[in-house]
């Protein structure tokens, strides 16, 4: 598995932004979204392009530059939603497929609830959009589903805002052929599953619904 954590100074100063307990949803979500944006930038530096499309320019005939893959967008229910605006930006066109999976209290084990994936695969590349890795169950899930779905791994891509050490490792020993983005990796993975010092609960700051 390649791990790619960015080290961008912007990137640090919103992370750490994010991390205040006293954000409002809304400037959590604004910030969710700025650090989403250029986690893509970062992970579709390396996409292939096709220059087959002639235009023409003020002056003269150029050869266009086009993605040559299909990409979709996989939002994790619920929290990986906040991060859907920030890749829409740079692929206007892409498909959003969402899955749903809930972390069961007691056994710290993904259950999956919803899943919004077409009878067959018709794209190439695969974004997983979930913000937090922790103990990297539920991104071993998700991968699951998406090669069941006939996705190969080399076309998986795992965004994600932050992540645990150990999350990362399960993830990496389950799936080692997909690619990982994070903004940055904690230590700490306490006994209940929550990242310290971590985000708190990602998708309740989000939706204000941590009452």
């Amino acid at each position: 598995m390649a791990l790619r954590i960015v080290q961008h100074p912007v990137i640090a100063v919103k992370l750490s932004q994010l991390r205040e307990a006293n954000q409002s949803s809304k400037s959590t979500r604004e910030l969710v979204n700025d650090i989403t944006n250029l986690l893509a930038y970062e992970a579709s530096v390396d996409l292939p392009i096709s220059r087959e499309k002639t235009l023409m320019s003020p002056y003269q005939a150029y050869q266009a530059a086009e993605l040559k893959q299909r990409v979709a967008l996989i939002p994790v229910l619920r929290s990986g939603l906040g991060m859907v605006p920030g890749f829409s930006a740079l692929f206007p066109d892409a498909s959003v497929f969402h899955l749903g999976l809930f972390r069961e209290k007691i056994t710290l084990q993904p259950v999956e609830y919803y899943n919004k994936l077409p009878e067959n695969p018709n794209v190439d590349l695969c974004y997983v959009l979930d913000p937090v890795i922790a103990t990297g169950n539920t991104a071993v899930a998700t991968v699951n589903i998406l090669k069941e779905w006939g996705i190969p791994g080399e076309q998986i891509k795992f965004v994600g805002l932050l992540a645990s050490s150990q999350g990362v490792t399960h993830l990496q020993k389950e799936h080692p052929d997909i690619h990982v983005y994070v903004a940055d990796v904690d230590e700490v993975l306490d006994d209940h599953g929550f990242i310290r010092p971590g985000l708190g609960d990602i998708g309740d700051r989000l939706m204000n619904t941590g009452f």
